[in-house]
């Protein structure tokens, strides 16, 4: 019975990355008809631009860039890309240059690649329309650190938030009062050339001034916003005197703030969200009906300690069994969304590997049921996995191995767990990044 639940997690994970291929995502908002290219009902008549160019970043810009270079065949005029290192899957136009860079935390190559796109976007006129693929991961990848900030600085920064259990919500404003590309930066820099965003997204609700730190999008949030972050994570007297410094000058209003909403900059600008988390989610639902499981997509706003998160996904396995509620056996309950792990431990793993051990431990001994969380990426924090799969047999199975399951999560080392007890979920990089999905079956 595990080993079919086992198939059936396997082929809902592969239906929800099927469903958000980046370059089929673009090309169903992106149609070209002669000399007008259509974004959704909204036409661009080519002969009206000097220049059409690409720009973009994120884990899965280089199949976002070639979908859009497909579609604009002979009117292409060149571009700047920066993806993840071994996240390339395919040759481009060779008119686009193509930087590899560092994640989660950025590198020079980061800078790089961003400077390169400053410098392709800088004499750009009214005459000239951008095309900005954006997807996870670009917040890392395309860095352009504010005057006085130091890459080791803003690596610094970077590595604190994370090891708190920040939210990427407050990351990225952190981030983008850091930098002279986030926050809606990189629209300022493209001056009046039209631009149009194409955005995979993988953030919690959507928020375009958050995924990817919004480059190409209005800023609401605040140098105030970015201090009160630093305060509730308890970083201040931890940050680089160059971070903390910045930063209260612009609590202080003595820096120029992130482009706001209303900002006449935007208004040639359109951004279209071609997949998401939510997209996903549904393919692996309407998947699991075809496959006569009872089925409930609660929710892809999920987000909390991953540890936290398991436990209410295994209370709901103990209620399948006692009450057959929410739904009835054969079960299939999904979420979606983007746990935090406050790191306190030396151990090796990443959210979603963390989530599938505190779940083992709360479903310990329950017959026919499965968890399994991922992300749809390919990578789960540092490691080479996209998350684990946990049954109720897990830890029966991880006693006979003198594996102890509470010091593993104790330790944060999720990975060498499930690795002993061959339940990491092992994709590769997918080329696609729309978030984390969570399923539970039981039979």
């Amino acid at each position: 019975m595990i080993d079919h639940l086992r198939a059936v997690a396997q082929q809902l994970q592969q239906a929800a990355l099927e469903a958000v291929e980046p370059a089929e995502a673009v090309y169903r908002v992106l149609t070209r008809v002669g000399n007008s290219i259509l974004v959704n009902d909204q036409a661009y008549d080519l002969a009206n631009f000097d220049r059409v160019l690409i720009i973009g970043a994120g884990k899965a810009s280089i199949p976002m860039a070639d979908a859009v270079a497909e579609v604009l065949r002979d009117r292409l005029t060149g571009g700047v890309v920066i993806t993840k290192y071994q996240h390339i899957d395919r040759s481009l136009h060779p008119s686009i240059r193509v930087h590899e860079a560092g994640h989660p935390v950025p590198d020079q190559n980061s800078i790089n690649g961003a400077r390169d796109i400053q410098d392709r976007l800088r004499d750009l006129t009214g005459r000239d329309l951008v095309f900005c693929v954006l997807s996870g991961g670009a917040s890392a990848l395309m860095t352009l650190p504010a005057e006085g900030i130091s890459l080791e600085d803003l690596q610094t920064a970077t590595k604190l938030l994370l090891h708190a259990g920040a939210s990427i919500d407050q990351v990225n404003v952190v981030r983008k009062h850091l930098d002279l590309i986030k926050g809606g930066s990189l629209a300022r820099i493209a001056g009046e050339a039209a631009m149009i965003s194409l955005v995979l997204s993988d953030v919690v609700g959507d928020d375009l001034s958050v995924i990817a730190s919004g480059p190409t999008a209005p800023d609401r949030s605040t140098f105030a916003d970015a201090w009160r972050v630093i305060e509730r994570n308890d970083l201040i007297d931890r940050l680089p005197q160059s971070v903390r410094v910045r930063l209260k000058l612009g609590t202080a209003d003595r820096l120029a703030e992130t482009p706001k909403p209303g900002d006449p900059l935007f208004d040639n600008d359109q951004t279209i969200i071609v997949a998401s988390n939510r997209l996903a989610a549904e393919a692996a639902e309407a998947l699991a009906k075809k496959l006569d499981f009872n089925t409930l997509l609660v929710s892809t706003f999920v987000q909390g300690e991953a540890r936290e998160v398991a436990k209410v996904i295994g209370a709901i396995a103990k209620e399948i069994f006692a009450s057959e509620r929410p739904v009835k056996r054969p079960a299939c309950i999904i979420w979606g969304g983007e746990t935090t792990v406050t790191v306190t431990g030396q151990g090796q793993g990443g959210r979603n590997q963390e989530l599938a051990l505190a779940a083992a431990i709360e479903i310990d001994g329950l017959p026919n049921v499965l968890i399994e969380s991922f992300g749809t990426d390919g990578t789960d924090g540092p490691t080479d996995a996209a998350g684990a799969m946990a049954t109720g047999e897990t830890l029966a199975r991880a006693r006979e191995m003198n594996l102890d399951a509470q010091s593993y999560l104790t330790n944060n080392d999720a990975y060498h767990f499930f690795e002993a007890l061959n339940d990491l979920i092992i994709t590769g990089p997918t080329g696609t990044n729309v978030n984390d999905l969570m399923f539970l079956l039981v039979e």
